[in-house]
């Protein structure tokens, strides 16, 4: 996470727990009241916490005028398949118990955390739980079983990641779970009824399929979606402050969560003010 740079200094977190589950409130100056982005951090399943996507956290929620919750959920293998699953669950029952509208929350992710922000939403959906305004996604990880085609095309080009890193994570987190289970691998889901959906990815990545595959169900299942695969970019390259795409990309996602999250205004009747 040290790619990450450095901490948005007008960013505060505040560690706190959310009945079962526990996390941080990512808060930034211009965040519009109402508007919450509930993150879910990568690390394969096996590593990684709301601290060290800070820097990536704090960014998005600045662009997208939004405070966030990033939950930190349980890891494997201690705790394996589905235990993340259900902790994005009950972090997602928990904000809507205090009393925040479903159409105030976008779902959201990067690299595994991405995949999770879909496994949850499918959780959401098959629960009966009103479905949040979005789901976004960077370099998601969607396919447990590394069938995409850019899994091996990329191989060579990833510098992030590596069939022998993911596949010892899904083995890890899976345990003796089937990895095209659709929680585990959204790829495989039904996304009927989802709400709109924004991934990103890059062409360099091992992952760049996993995002195309995410677009197909989703336009399959007639879900709204926009898949941008960003030329020369590496596995979450938005946390790269250096490269233009980087602040494209999170402008482009910031526009994303504003938009699904923006206060619907009531066209007043012929009588009103009367």
């Amino acid at each position: 996470s040290d790619r990450f740079g450095a901490v948005p200094r007008e960013a505060t977190f505040e560690p706190v727990s959310l009945g079962p589950v526990r996390g941080e409130w990512v808060k930034t100056k211009n965040a519009a009241p109402g508007r919450l982005i509930l993150y879910f951090h990568g690390g394969g399943y096996i590593a990684g916490s709301p601290e060290t996507h800070r820097a990536l956290i704090a960014k998005l929620a600045h662009t997208s005028e939004a405070t966030a919750f990033s939950l930190a959920y349980r890891l494997a293998p201690e705790f394996g398949f589905p235990a993340a699953v259900r902790d994005g669950l009950d972090a997602y029952r928990q904000l809507l118990a205090r009393g925040l509208p479903p159409t105030a929350i976008v779902l959201a992710g990067s690299g595994s955390g991405g995949g999770l922000a879909f496994s949850v939403l499918l959780a959401i959906r098959n629960a009966g739980l009103a479905m949040p305004a979005g789901c976004l996604a960077m370099s998601p990880w969607a396919d447990l079983t590394l069938s995409g085609w850019s899994v091996m095309q990329n191989a060579k080009n990833d510098t992030a990641l590596s069939w022998d890193l993911l596949f010892v994570s899904a083995r890890h987190y899976l345990k003796k779970a089937p990895p095209a289970d659709p929680y585990a691998s959204p790829v495989f889901a039904n996304f009927k009824d989802f709400p709109p959906i924004m991934v990103h990815a890059g062409s360099l990545e091992m992952l760049r399929d996993d995002a195309s595959r995410l677009g197909d169900r989703a336009a399959e299942a007639g879900v709204p979606v926009s898949v941008e695969i960003y030329d020369g970019m590496q596995h979450v390259f938005q946390a790269n402050s250096h490269v233009p795409e980087a602040r494209v990309s999170l402008q482009r996602l910031g526009q994303f969560v504003r938009q699904r999250t923006a206060p619907k205004i009531e066209p007043q009747s012929a009588s009103a003010g009367r």
